[in-house]
């Protein structure tokens, strides 16, 4: 097949001067340069699944690892937990130990004090009686030493001296004895003592306190806010019947829970959080007709990066609060106050942004709560272009313009809540870009009460945060806003 591929035969190959030597090295090398190709390919396929099989090992390992890290942090979860329950147990019976003693002393104190009472009331008379007694003995013994002396006398003073023991004798009454209480009027104190009671509390005791692995209700999802954090738990134990919740939290680095709610929702804005700081929640669930709590959910670490919404300081008309989220009208300026916008745009789209009247004042048309682009001084309400809003006669406002749906009046306790999504972005460039600028379409629910408005907001320019304000024509209204 060679000499037929090379056209070429054994014994031309000979005269051209080729020795077989020759021809077999020249034929082997011609073989190797056929076969190379085929040959590069299969080490191509062996390199290649060695290559697929160190990166299945790589995977596999870096699986196992990560398997291995959350053993970890379920053993710590387990370690800490038991520690925080052996140490809450030893702090509780400790508590109790000296509540106990204390409650046993002061009522030994008291029956001791009964003890004493009744002793000196019932001694006093018998000690007076005493008294009285060798009294009379002692006047007895004096009478007759006087008798003794008169008898042994002389005649001359005999008369004398026995009539004044006479007379003396008839003024101590020698046939008067004093009275002696009898034995059943004298008391006899006993104590009286209660076995049961021993009894009682070694029952309540061998009763008293439970420990348990797996808590009824656990955190479910914790959301990230301005200056805050929601808070969402779920039931996972479905024959708990629930009638509270309580939720606590704490800073990562203090040691001390705090409650921050408890009700029968099943989530809680958790409010006034410092961003970029970690902060530990718990759950646990009380059960209908009990006044015990269940043990205490896997404690979840949350915190946020937004910065808490706060009002403008500085705004005339109005006095905030310390931490600048709560702004109340105030009559230094009745008649003009103008709009009171936020301190910075922290208003983002997908976000719930809402509004707490704690008090009121006198209602007007001119009024407005709402969201803006952006902060225009001179405006006297937030009823104008560029912004959404409710007056406080629930009326809603677009762009200036008055919609035809209406929401209820505001009044004290009521809850405006704002929430805006990007719904449809018109044509604005050629990377889409919304501070490029061109148009696009807001959808906002404005919730108040039990209703809602939905509608679009058309804009003229792309924004990636918004404003928030308030404008109040008369004074006594109080608004916080998270």
């Amino acid at each position: 097949s060679l000499s037929h591929w090379s056209g070429l035969s054994l014994t031309g190959l000979s005269r051209t001067g080729l020795s077989r030597t020759g021809l077999s090295r020249w034929s082997l090398s011609l073989s190797l340069s056929l076969v190379s190709p085929s040959l590069v390919w299969s080490l191509s396929l062996v390199s290649f699944s060695h290559w697929s099989l160190s990166f299945t090992g790589l995977h596999w390992s870096l699986s196992l690892t990560g398997l291995s890290l959350s053993l970890v942090s379920l053993s710590l979860i387990v370690r800490g937990s038991s520690s925080q329950a052996r140490e809450g147990l030893k702090r509780h019976f400790s508590e109790l130990q000296t509540a106990v003693t204390r409650l046993l002393t002061e009522r030994l104190s008291v029956l001791l004090s009964e003890v004493d009472v009744i002793e000196q009331d019932s001694v006093r008379p018998l000690d007076d009686c005493q008294k009285l007694i060798e009294h009379g003995v002692n006047t007895a013994d004096e009478l007759l030493r006087e008798g003794e002396v008169a008898i042994r006398c002389g005649l001359g003073e005999k008369e004398d001296l026995l009539g004044c023991f006479t007379k003396k004798a008839l003024q101590i009454h020698l046939d008067s004895l004093p009275e002696v209480p009898v034995l059943v009027d004298v008391p006899c104190v006993s104590a009286q003592l209660d076995d049961s009671l021993l009894y009682a509390v070694r029952d309540r005791v061998s009763r008293h306190g439970s420990v348990s692995s797996h808590p009824p209700v656990q955190i479910e999802e914790l959301q990230e806010r301005p200056g805050s954090v929601l808070v969402r738990w779920c039931k996972v134990d479905d024959e708990f019947a629930v009638q509270d919740y309580r939720l606590q939290y704490r800073r990562s680095v203090s040691g001390q829970y705090e409650d921050t709610y408890i009700g029968p929702e099943q989530e809680f804005l958790v409010l006034h959080l410092d961003p970029h700081t970690d902060h530990l929640f718990r759950v646990c669930a009380r059960g209908e007709g009990r006044t015990e709590w269940s043990p205490w959910s896997v404690p979840q670490t949350g915190y946020t990066t937004l910065a808490p919404h706060e009002w403008c300081p500085g705004s005339e008309g109005y006095i905030l609060s310390s931490r600048r989220n709560i702004a109340m009208r105030s009559d230094s300026s009745p008649s003009k106050a103008g709009v009171l916008y936020s301190n910075a745009p922290t208003y983002f789209c997908g976000q719930t942004l809402t509004f707490k009247i704690s008090a009121t004042g006198q209602v007007d048309k001119r009024d407005s709560i709402g969201v803006c682009v952006g902060c225009e001084g001179e405006a006297e309400s937030l009823q104008r272009d560029q912004a959404v809003c409710i007056s406080t006669n629930g009326a809603v406002f677009v762009n200036g313009k008055e919609m035809t749906n209406q929401l209820p009046s505001i009044t004290l306790g009521s809850a405006v809540t704002f929430d805006m999504e990007v719904v449809n972005l018109l044509p604005i460039s050629n990377n889409n870009n919304l501070s490029d600028g061109g148009n696009f379409k807001l959808r906002v629910t404005i919730g108040s009460g039990n209703r809602e408005v939905v509608f679009d907001w058309l804009l003229d320019q792309g924004v990636d945060c918004l404003f928030f304000g308030c404008s109040l024509a008369h004074p006594g209204w109080k608004v916080l806003v998270f």
